[in-house]
């Protein structure tokens, strides 16, 4: 990719205030900056979290790797209620 020099940013830039005005492009300048930070913040976020979720202490080569994972349940689920069938009443439209 090519580098951008001086000319070419401000040709750049008169493209720019000519499609969007000049009243426009310091507002979408924010929104990008705002978009930016917020991007920042919930990466950063995800990174704890992800770190949160990391385990204290290393299993130890004693422990049986299934004991970390989590028991699975063999009662099948709670049955759920079968609603009545209601036939619609059949209006006609001639009367």
């Amino acid at each position: 990719m090519p580098n951008l020099g001086g000319w070419e940013l401000i040709v750049l830039l008169g493209v720019l205030v000519l499609i969007f005005g000049a009243k426009k492009l310091p507002d979408m300048a924010r929104s990008v900056g705002q978009s930016a930070r917020v991007f920042k913040g919930e990466m950063r976020g995800l990174k704890e979290d992800r770190g949160a979720d990391a385990p204290a202490e290393p299993a130890t080569a004693d422990a049986p790797a299934a004991a970390s994972l989590p028991s699975v349940t063999k009662t099948p689920p709670a049955p759920t209620a079968v609603l009545p069938v209601v036939e619609a009443e059949v209006v006609d439209a001639r009367r």
